[in-house]
């Protein structure tokens, strides 16, 4: 019996999960995640009878590994295809048709969080929601891993750590971490470095059907203050027919001078660029809103690889987007996989 811990249940964390499980039946895999869902950024939240993704919009077919995951071992029953294309527009707001891809955008009727949930679903893993990891400690007489939440509570120890927050809260826990080796120093450097854009997402609900051909628009010279937004009416199962349901993200500009704003001033002037971008003033006015500020949204580089190769000599795995380089859901998976046969080959 070995004992793995991992900290966060995102998309990759989800992966590494499913890897483990396959390969080592008898591993214990006891995953402790802060908030009181899975998948990370790639979230879901339902209001009434509405479904809707508010942070990662979608999963790319971008990765034929991924792919074959989400066809072969996620399954069809649920899965939605968005068709729709994605057009873009500029800086003054002049929206212009996309190019045309050959690429799937998947979600599921029941939202992205499907991905981790049955991921996760196909491995013995426990997962503790709600349970914020403070302090790590590297045992120096069995070199296994400890680990302590907000609430006083140990877990461990563990013969090998996973750690999937985003880099700048894992270089927080590296950093306060009972493990005196450069190694440690070095991987917190790292972490550190790892640039990082924040952004504030409104979701905005009307009673009325918006006509249009795209599923999405996305601002493509960096110059406007809203830089996408979507239509979760084009996925079935998230908006009932004769309803729309906007997604918006703030370009990160605009969400850090923001993002202690008043939630509903921020809703307000979203609701008016959008509705400027889209061509349709009664998006001004939504009848029912959501929003939700993610400081930690998108890497816009991964972290050095010496680092965490170092690191995982010692049972530590970092793992997530930051780590592949790539601020995609698909690139977190993907990372998920390979992170998870490292960490499978050295048990």
């Amino acid at each position: 019996m070995v004992d793995v811990g991992v900290v966060g249940a995102g998309a990759g964390a989800a992966a590494l999960s499913y890897v483990v499980d396959g390969s080592h039946p008898s591993a214990d895999l006891t995953v402790l995640e802060k908030s009181g869902g899975v998948c990370g950024r790639a979230a879901t939240r339902r209001h009434g009878s509405l479904t809707y993704d508010y942070g990662a919009n979608y999963l790319k077919s971008d990765d034929e590994r991924v792919a074959d995951l989400v066809r072969e071992t996620l399954g069809e029953a649920g899965r939605v295809d968005v068709t729709e294309p994605i057009y873009t527009f500029d800086g003054d707001g002049t929206v212009s048709e996309g190019r045309d891809t050959d690429e799937h955008r998947w979600s599921y009727e029941s939202g992205l969080t499907q991905i981790a949930k049955r991921l996760f679903s196909e491995t013995d893993a426990t997962v503790h929601r709600r349970t914020r990891v403070e302090a790590v400690r590297r045992l120096p007489e069995t070199d296994q891993w400890e680990l302590t939440d907000t609430d006083g509570r140990q877990w461990g120890p563990f013969d090998a750590l996973a750690l999937n927050p985003p880099a700048p809260q894992t270089a927080a826990l590296l950093d306060d971490a009972e493990w005196e080796h450069p190694v440690r120093e070095r991987l917190a450097a790292a972490a550190t470095d790892v640039p990082y854009r924040t952004i504030w997402t409104a979701v905005l609900h009307y009673e009325f059907e918006l006509d249009r051909r795209y599923y999405a628009l996305i601002n493509t010279d960096d110059d406007h203050d809203v830089g996408w937004i979507a239509r979760e009416e084009c996925k079935r199962g998230h908006v009932p027919d004769g309803e729309s349901l906007l997604v918006v993200q703030a370009s990160p500009e605009w969400s850090v001078d923001n993002y202690d704003g008043d939630p509903a001033d921020n809703v307000a002037e979203l609701a008016e660029l959008t509705a400027a971008v889209v061509g349709d003033d009664r998006l001004t006015e939504p009848d029912w809103t959501d929003h939700q500020g993610w400081r930690y949204a998108l890497p816009d580089a991964g972290v050095q690889s010496g680092p965490v190769a170092s690191a995982n000599e010692h049972g530590l795995y970092p793992v997530g987007d930051w780590v592949a380089g790539e601020a995609r859901l698909h690139a977190a998976l993907r990372n998920g996989l390979d992170v998870g046969e490292r960490l499978a080959y050295a048990l």
